[in-house]
């Protein structure tokens, strides 16, 4: 899920990209829809600079620009936005309120009825062009990050810079690589690694992920030190396990990607499914 959209309004389009488990808008995408303006970027610059209170909770993402290359853009959660809205004087403000209200609607009922949250992500990979079996194991890494990270909170982890961390020592136990350098072997720029993974890969990372979940609770991890204890158990056993895999002849770390696809094409060939079964 964790994928850029372009979402109409009123015949205009709002970026938007999976950012921090929620959506972040496009800000200058919204002030155009709320004012006209025919420069939108000059619009926002001034209301930076005017307004008393500054917009911190505005985070620089990468978006397609007009050029349909991607960089970097002022965003906003809905939250976020909705403050924005209240500093445009604008009788066109009211419409945005309602659709804004609609993805917080959305939010919520996704939130308490997870099987429908996992539905609209199928469909959203499904959109891109992306393969069943590849979209089943997503799917799954999804939900077990998810465990992990609720986990995690419970025992006292900070979310942001521990988390990352954290996700950084596990992947480096299980790959021998942090994702940066996952990444960079993929020849990926700022995209997600993880829908870019290949099936296999995909296997590990939850594995990895799932493992220190288990090591956590067997050693009622607290706090950030203990729990990156459990990260290095788990992402190490996941290693030993992913080598061994390698020794059998099953290539797990991989340089495919998923850049190429688009509007239902593939890109380089992933794993056959038996040896993804294999593996298993």
């Amino acid at each position: 899920m964790k994928n850029n959209e372009l979402q109409p309004f009123e015949g205009k389009e709002i970026r938007k990209v999976w950012h921090n488990e929620q959506w972040y808008f496009s800000v200058v995408d919204v002030i155009e829809v709320l004012t006209d303006s025919p420069k939108p970027k000059t619009y926002w610059a001034m209301m930076k600079k005017r307004e008393a209170q500054p917009f911190t909770f505005c985070e620089p993402l990468k978006l397609k620009a007009s050029d349909g290359r991607n960089r970097l853009t002022d965003c906003a959660n809905t939250e976020g936005v909705l403050r924005i809205v209240m500093s445009v004087p604008s009788p066109k403000a009211e419409p945005l309120k309602l659709w804004l209200a609609e993805q917080g609607k959305r939010a919520i009922e996704e939130a308490n009825d997870p099987e429908l949250l996992t539905e609209r992500q199928a469909e959203l990979y499904k959109a891109k062009g992306y393969p069943d079996e590849w979209i089943t194991r997503r799917i799954k890494s999804i939900e077990i990050r998810k465990e992990l990270t609720d986990e995690w909170k419970a025992r006292g982890v900070k979310e942001g810079q521990e988390y990352s961390v954290l996700t950084a020592t596990i992947a480096k136990g299980t790959f021998g690589m942090t994702p940066s350098e996952h990444a960079k072997h993929k020849g990926l720029e700022k995209e997600n690694l993880r829908d870019h993974m290949t099936p296999l890969e995909l296997i590990f990372t939850a594995l990895g992920e799932e493992l220190t979940k288990q090591q956590a609770i067997k050693d009622d991890a607290q706090g950030f030190n203990e729990n990156h204890d459990a990260a290095v158990k788990g992402g190490g056993l996941a290693g030993k396990y992913r080598k061994d895999t390698e020794k059998r002849g099953f290539k797990v770390v991989s340089s495919d990607n998923f850049l190429g696809l688009k509007d239902g094409g593939k890109t380089n060939e992933l794993p056959p499914s038996d040896e993804t079964d294999k593996t298993e």
